[in-house]
């Protein structure tokens, strides 16, 4: 864990000071509602503490297996067409090109995916050290170093949300396409686009919550309904998936923001216009956490949707009185640091492997 907290630390100073050199942006717009804009080359600094620490382990998830696959497998072009998931193909084919060194894989997804989630909250997070924080603490850094794929398929998607902003759905779906070659589940975002551009907080809100109340207190016929529909496909063989749920902190952990940022909508619709998607995209984050409770495979959608809570919690700080602001800061802080240290440690015993650092 050594590692890790060092990672933390480092990536949470440079961001900081990073803000606290920012400038003003030239133009506040609908797409990129911040004022200012924190010092670029810090936030490179922090992007790449990310992508070294990620970039350069040895374990953790399911790394072993894709460092193996790369080892044995001789990338051919009929080989890649052959899968189902051809981008990541084409990428492992050109890596190995590069290089039979696995490690050239792993460094090169984590490359991906963090420059593409720290370019995204540089652009729309109102405090980029607290979201960066936060995308440590509350697990999502060391779930991109698990689902790697899905993670970079995520990240692809993340990268997008201009699109989902400014009502470009063509743009959007293209991206989406992309990102359906790394990993098919992505197709979920191409319906979700259209559900979550609309007002946050109205009664179609409240109404999916209570769905997926009913969908907890009715697992048992729900899971036999939706296994039984996806029994002839690659998602098949997540009906014997007998982990167990996700446990109920993990859904404060994800309920906490929208809560302040429910009592605060009318704050946060006028200085963050449109931040009513990215609420929505909470909202079903919240949702899938919420069945996720039930069975853990469920949190595997969430890879998708918990990146815009890094954005959110940036904003909702300045919801409240100016007076309260620190201790609201703080109290995420602290909160999130609470819950770092025991998913990390006392939860999933987290043990870092390096050949480099």
């Amino acid at each position: 864990m050594t590692v890790l907290y060092l990672n933390l630390v480092t990536v949470f100073s440079l961001a900081g000071i990073a803000r606290y050199f920012s400038t003003p942006a030239m133009a506040a717009s609908l797409d990129s509602p911040t004022e200012i804009k924190p010092n670029r080359y810090l936030t490179m600094l922090a992007m790449i503490t990310l992508v070294l620490v990620s970039g350069l382990r040895t374990n953790i998830g399911d790394t072993f297996f894709y460092r193996h696959a790369f080892e044995v497998q001789d990338f051919t072009l009929e080989f890649v067409l052959s899968e189902k998931d051809i981008g990541f193909g084409f990428l492992q084919m050109l890596l190995k090109y590069l290089s039979e060194d696995p490690q050239i894989l792993i460094l090169a997804t984590a490359l991906i995916t963090n420059l593409l989630i720290v370019i995204v909250i540089y652009k729309y997070s109102r405090l980029i050290e607290l979201s960066l924080f936060v995308y440590i603490t509350s697990g999502l850094f060391l779930v991109s170093m698990n689902g790697i794929r899905q993670f970079l398929a995520a990240a692809i998607i993340f990268a997008s949300t201009k699109y989902i902003m400014d009502g470009s759905w063509k743009k959007f779906i293209v991206v989406v396409l992309v990102a359906f070659t790394f990993h098919q589940s992505a197709l979920i975002l191409i319906p979700i686009y259209f559900l979550v551009r609309r007002e946050a907080w109205t009664r179609s809100t409240f109404a999916l919550l209570v769905l997926a109340m009913i969908v907890v207190v009715g697992y048992n016929q729900f899971s036999t309904l939706l296994f039984s529909a996806l029994e002839d496909t690659q998602y098949g063989h997540y009906s014997e998936f007998v982990e167990g749920g996700a446990s109920i902190l993990r859904v404060v952990v994800y309920a906490a923001p929208l809560f302040i940022a429910y009592l605060g909508r009318e704050k946060l619709r006028k200085i963050f216009p449109n931040s009513d998607y990215i609420v929505n995209l909470c909202i079903l984050n919240l949702i899938f956490m919420i069945i996720a409770s039930q069975n853990w495979i469920f949190a595997r959608f969430t890879i998708y949707f918990g990146l815009y809570n890094l954005i959110l919690i940036a904003w909702i700080v300045k919801l409240v009185k100016e007076r309260d602001q620190k201790f609201l800061y703080y109290g995420i802080f602290i909160f999130y640091l609470a819950y770092f240290y025991y998913e990390h440690v006392i939860s999933l015993g987290i043990l870092y492997k390096s050949n480099y650092l």
